[in-house]
Order: C-alpha cells, then structure tokens, then sequence
C-alpha cells in the first residue's frame, strides 16, 4: 500500500479480534502461569523504501513501548508481505514486538496506544496487532 505497511494479511482481522481472545486456558506446566501475550508487527517500509531504520525504531520503544511496558518485552527482526491494491506483492523488513501482558484490562489499550503512536510517527497505513493466551515461566 501507497506508504503502507503490513506486516500479514490478516493484520486487520487480528486488530479487530484483540482483547476478545476466547480460547480455553492452557494447561501449563508447574511453575508456568496462564497470560495474555501480545505480538505487535511494525512494518518499516514508508512508501516503496526502508524509512525507518534501526536507531529510529529503537528511539520509537525507548519512548513509547517502554514507558508503557516497563516490567520487558522481546524485538525480533522480520519480512512480512501484503498485496497492494494494484495486486503486487509487496515485501519489507519489520520487527516482531512481544510482550507478556501483566493486567489485560491496563495493557490492551495501550498496546493499542502504541500502534496509534507508531502510525503516527512514521506515516504507517497499519500495526498489525496479534493476542494469544499462553502459559508463561520466567
């Protein structure tokens, strides 16, 4: 998409499901708790070319994930792809954001806080927005 960016296809299904995750609970192992984990897929493409490079993006957590998921989460480097309106195919690096959410009710919206600031900043089309329960041990 014309400055566009999507991490997956069914980054706007994923969007429209978030927080309404009703999946049984996991069985998990001892020591191991039931959470809701959050995937966040950041596209780095503005318009045909790479716009968000890596320092930018590490700026972008630094004051914007971080201050709202203080207690950690993980970055991973990704390729995503999505169909343009035109039918090409487009391809682009992104990262992979995961966060283990601590209190679903405080953490939702600022997940979707976080997508809102980032298409803000770097004039982005869409976050893709992914909920799973999980069984957790740290």
């Amino acid at each position: 998409m014309r400055r566009g960016v999507r991490a997956i296809v069914v980054a706007g299904a994923a969007l429209a499901v978030a927080g309404c995750v009703t999946a049984s609970a996991p069985s998990c192992p001892p020591g191991g708790r039931e959470r809701l984990v959050a995937e966040l897929l950041f596209g780095r493409n503005i318009g045909d070319a790479v716009g968000v490079g890596e320092r930018a993006f590490a700026r972008f957590v630094d004051s914007e994930i971080t201050p709202r998921f203080p207690a950690g989460l993980t970055i991973t480097d990704s390729r995503g792809q999505y169909r343009h309106a035109d039918g090409r195919i487009v391809r682009e690096p992104g990262k992979v954001v995961t966060i283990v959410l601590g209190d679903e009710a405080r953490d939702l919206p600022r997940l979707a806080e976080v997508a809102a600031a980032y298409r803000r900043r770097f004039r982005q089309e869409s976050v893709g927005v992914v909920t799973r329960r999980a069984c957790v041990a740290f």
